[in-house]
């Protein structure tokens, strides 16, 4: 009976293998991947029309506004990191401004205490939106079909309704997002459905927002000249927000030159201020390649240990020294020198946790800065895209530009309000990112391609606030030193860590038993409650990479439903 179940045993393992692996989505031509599978299958048809990867971002990153209201959005703003075929790449900025009218203490009262929710619901949290002209301006340098052809798709499911999947009724029926937009009646029309909460295949019609798409379609220009940027600019006027007719006329997006590093090899492209991801992300892996990590094991205590370390103090130097660099001084050669990370990385105990009371911002020298979405492109031609935008938190600020349809951004929130005081996030930021007018917020958004002997090797980025970072850390860790494909990498359970609050967050199902009692021991206060803000998961992400036969393979997470589609 003993033999029997050993060889019962034994023929089970491979299969338990397999069940425990996933693989990633294939293709020969293209890949899209983004958290909407709607969205995702536009983009793969934007590709087998003869579109290339900036054609499918856009579309995608259009329909996405439709599709995935919490964060895909015409009244937000990102970065896009846009890498085609013949090598060169560019870093496409187009967060949010902040408005002209905009002062330092805006959300403090006379005392210099922050005011509740001002900085993040209403019409005074609104930062000025960059979506269409970003994406406007990526098609003009580099698109191939026309501007209108694009927008179609989404017009269309706009116009004729789309039906709502698990992961957006779910959405829309949270807490959170039912008191974040019940204030304002187009939210509450529009996506509370009057008060009865949308359920999975009931239909999700939006025609103002068609509206909108349709002059979009014809003129980019009309969000921030014409018909459009009137009403909005009527609406602000009318609620006591800050944009005006001048804050839209005068918005333009910015190219910057991406930040580079190396990591065991591969070649790693990534945002320069202001967002934050890029500088943060190649410090913590020059701190970590000194380490065989592959031979700690993947979330040994060993390596969680160290993990949790480089983040504390990339977060840690985050919050002393970035900013937007139009506005202020940013240390970035020196925060990503291999010089500095070694003088970080030798403050790390390897049997202890540095308490983060304790771990200052590092000195770099001299001066020289949760709810978001991520998408992917990979085109045949080796062109590819890597976009990550936003409204700041879930569904923005609560507030739909009346008769517009459309949600607007809290970006206003990713200021230091009153520096040394946290946001919505719980990061503590400096003096470096307080507010001004016409001034960027600082981001955590880290888009990143990853090059392989000069070759096209990944595509890769995620939503999540300050996790963003670390998320992005870890796929790449997962992928070059625990040799995962990129369907297991973005699968697998990650952690998180931010310097302050000392404490490590994590996702379920992690962190159990001699692992968690070994961190503990270590010093490391770990999380009650696992996961991230208002989630139990941290980031979604989406990722993208190139076969040794030039085979296209798409990884889209889990976590929120999302999907990759090819051509």
């Amino acid at each position: 009976m003993n033999r029997r179940l050993a060889l019962l045993v034994l023929l089970l393992i491979p299969h338990a293998l397999q069940a425990a692996s996933r693989e990633p989505v294939r293709a020969p031509h293209g890949m899209v991947s983004c958290v909407s599978p709607i969205a995702s299958h536009i983009g793969a048809d934007v590709l087998a029309k003869g579109g290339n990867a900036v054609d499918a971002a856009v579309a995608v990153g259009f329909a996405l506004a439709v599709t995935w209201p919490s964060a895909g959005n015409l009244g937000g703003g990102g970065f896009m990191l846009v890498r085609t075929a013949d090598g060169n790449a560019i870093a496409l900025d187009y967060r949010e401004r902040a408005p002209l009218a905009a002062t330092r203490t805006m959300y403090v009262d006379a005392n210099g205490k922050v005011i509740p929710k001002l900085s993040t619901q209403g019409y005074k949290a609104v930062g000025v939106p960059g979506t269409v002209a970003g994406l406007a301006l990526a098609h003009k340098r580099w698109g191939k079909l026309p501007w209108k052809e694009l927008i179609a798709p989404a017009q269309k499911l706009a116009a004729d309704g789309f039906t709502i999947n698990y992961m957006l009724a779910k959405s829309l029926a949270e807490k959170s997002s039912i008191e974040k937009m019940e204030p304002f009646a187009d939210s509450k029309r529009i996506f509370l459905n009057n008060g009865k909460p949308y359920v999975m295949g009931d239909k999700l019609v939006q025609p103002e927002l068609a509206r909108v798409l349709a002059r979009i379609a014809t003129d980019p220009r009309d969000f921030y000249e014409g018909a459009t940027a009137k009403q909005l600019v009527d609406d602000m006027r009318a609620h006591g927000g800050l944009v005006t007719a001048e804050d839209l006329r005068t918005y333009e997006p910015t190219l910057r030159t991406p930040l580079r590093t190396t990591y065991r090899g591969y070649e790693i492209l990534t945002m320069p201020p202001p967002s934050s991801g890029g500088i943060a992300l190649i410090e913590m892996l020059h701190m970590l390649e000194p380490y065989d990590l592959g031979a700690m094991g993947w979330h040994s205590s060993q390596h969680v240990h160290l993990m949790t370390e480089v983040m504390r103090r990339a977060f840690a130097d985050r919050a002393q020294f970035l900013g937007d660099t139009d506005f202020v001084k940013v240390p970035v050669a020196a925060l990503t020198s291999a010089a500095f990370a070694e003088s970080r990385r030798k403050t790390i105990d390897p049997e202890h946790a540095t308490p983060s009371a304790t771990t200052g911002a590092g000195d770099p020298a001299p001066y020289e800065s949760t709810q978001t979405t991520h998408f992917c492109v990979i085109d045949a031609q080796g062109n590819a895209v890597s976009n990550t935008y936003t409204l700041n938190d879930s569904y923005g600020a609560g507030v739909t530009a009346t008769g517009l349809g459309f949600l607007l951004n809290d970006e206003m929130d990713d200021f230091s309000s009153a520096p040394g005081t946290p946001n919505y996030y719980g990061l503590i930021q400096g003096e470096a990112n307080s507010i001004a007018p016409r001034k960027r917020p600082l981001s955590s958004m880290t888009p990143a391609i990853v090059l392989k002997d000069n070759k096209l090797a990944y595509a890769l980025g995620s939503p999540g606030g300050p996790t963003i970072i670390n998320t992005v850390l870890q796929l790449l860790v997962n992928v070059i030193d625990f040799k995962m494909n990129i369907a297991e990498a973005v699968s697998a359970p990650r952690i998180h860590h931010q310097w302050l609050p000392d404490e490590l967050y994590w996702e379920p199902f992690d962190l159990q038993g001699d692992t968690r009692a070994a961190l503990e021991r270590m010093g490391h206060k770990l999380r009650a409650k696992a996961g991230f803000a208002d989630s139990d998961t941290i980031g979604d992400a989406q990722m993208i990479g190139i076969d040794t036969n030039g085979t296209r393979m798409g990884a889209a997470d889990t976590r929120r439903g999302g999907e990759a589609a090819g051509d």
